[in-house]
């Protein structure tokens, strides 16, 4: 056999049969960057859900009194006293809710109860944290549990949440969410699915290292010792000099944390949570909180919170920070560098991304089959938020607000009791009387609603 065959000159191609060696190298250096990052990405999430499997529910014989503080900013008065049903149904010691001035419906229909356990108190809101401020300083006992007024619990929450707190070093405990009636809009389908990722995959690993970085605000309980020294400063964040509306769980959740405290994750305690039902309010939502996300990290990364927690919280906050890049990244070589414009070429784009986001949809997928149809519409969600979203959020994060609530609207954005399915049972409205001015003023004036 002639030697040239076996040794081939640097500047030509070896062929092995009809595989151009030289052509199999320029392919492998292509695919090289997105190999690497491919790795990484998949590794870490390997990493989180295997730490998250294998995570369990704290079982502990551990019982405190709780006051259970709800701010309630214009709700649908049905929504809210739904929601009042399921908390006093789990014998909280007590319950204050903190109604905006204007909110003499929902005052009214409280009162009726003639419930010992419940004080609703009127309060001119200046957002959320002014709110919780003033019904946590009116609570007098040892578990704080902030709920939103939206969000009702299942049996067992209150004290499967007190269960934790044996531990003297736990100062937090984020509950196990999902979408109040998922299937009665295409949205809240889609938001029960990404709910379900965050609180299946990501959440529990973190718990179960002591430092969930947000517990959130829709029910969470604290350690009240670990609440009062820091409530300064949840009420007055400012950021670049801006006072901050929103975004208090992550706020509290970190302020927790800089404390010494260790923050973690029942899955045991499950409240389920009104979603929006449109669009528009869906993107509102999502807006929100990316500015709340941006804003709180940014702020544990340069008070260098960050670098004190463990490695898995780490690694989740700063891919959180840098989502845009990355999908940014991967989308711009897939189409600039490996994406053929034919027919195949496309349907092998779309079916790779399609792959990716159906195995780590796994954890909804298995719990809801059906809903694998909803499969294209989900990646192509997860991209809007990754890189138009979260790029305005990016750029707007100190523009306060709520987006989704309004002083001249009852309710929020696409999550009224209009919005759900009518077979479902809401709770009808008593026959009351109504306030008088003197009722009205009295309680407007009381110490727990005063700033």
């Amino acid at each position: 056999m002639p030697s040239s065959i076996l040794v081939a000159s640097p500047a030509s191609a070896l062929s092995v049969g009809q595989v151009d060696v030289g052509d199999l190298v320029d392919q492998v250096v292509h695919l090289f960057p997105l190999a690497v990052a491919g790795i990484i990405v998949w590794s870490l999430w390997i990493y989180r859900v295997v730490l998250s499997r294998r995570a369990r529910p704290i079982v502990t014989d551990h019982r405190a009194t709780t006051s259970v503080v709800v701010p309630s900013f214009h709700e649908d008065p049905d929504i809210l006293l739904r929601c009042l049903d399921s908390w006093l149904a789990q014998d909280p010691t007590e319950i204050i809710v903190v109604l905006d001035v204007a909110d003499l419906e929902a005052y009214t229909r409280i009162v009726a109860r003639g419930d010992a356990r419940v004080r609703p108190v009127l309060f001119h809101h200046a957002g959320k944290r002014s709110a919780l401020g003033a019904g946590i300083r009116a609570a007098r006992y040892e578990v704080l549990v902030l709920t939103d007024s939206d969000t009702s619990w299942e049996p067992g929450l209150l004290e499967a949440v007190q269960m934790p707190f044996a531990d003297p070093l736990v100062g937090g405990v984020g509950t196990q969410q999902n979408v109040y009636q998922r299937t009665s809009s295409v949205w809240r389908r889609i938001a029960d699915w990404l709910v379900n990722l965050r609180y299946y995959d990501y959440v529990p690993a973190m718990g179960s290292a002591g430092a969930v970085p947000c517990l959130s605000g829709r029910t969470a309980a604290y350690r009240r010792d670990a609440v009062v020294p820091v409530l300064d400063d949840l009420e007055n964040e400012f950021f670049l000099g801006r006072r901050c509306i929103a975004g208090d769980d992550g706020r509290l959740t970190w302020l927790v944390l800089a404390s010494g405290y260790k923050t973690v994750h029942q899955s045991s305690a499950r409240a389920i949570s009104m979603f929006p039902d449109t669009f528009s309010a869906f993107v509102k939502q999502r807006v929100r909180w990316s500015r709340n996300s941006y804003r709180c990290y940014l702020t544990a990364v340069s008070k260098g919170w960050l670098w004190r927690t463990p490695f898995v919280t780490k690694v989740t906050v700063l891919q959180i920070l840098l989502t845009p890049l990355t999908m940014g990244l991967t989308l711009w070589y897939l189409v600039a560098s490996r994406l053929e414009l034919t027919t195949l070429g496309i349907a092998a784009a779309v079916g790779w991304l399609l792959l990716g986001r159906g195995i780590r949809g796994f954890s909804h997928l298995r719990r809801h089959p059906q809903e694998v149809f909803l499969l294209p519409l989900l990646a192509a969600v997860v991209i809007m938020v990754a890189l138009p979203i979260k790029l305005y959020a990016f750029v707007t994060m100190n523009k306060q607000g709520w987006l989704t609530r309004h002083a001249d609207q009852v309710g929020g954005d696409g999550q009224t009791a209009r919005s759900l399915d009518p077979v479902e049972e809401v709770v009808p409205a008593p026959q009351t009387t109504s306030v008088s001015p003197a009722v009205y003023a009295s309680a407007a004036r009381t110490p727990e609603a005063a700033r």
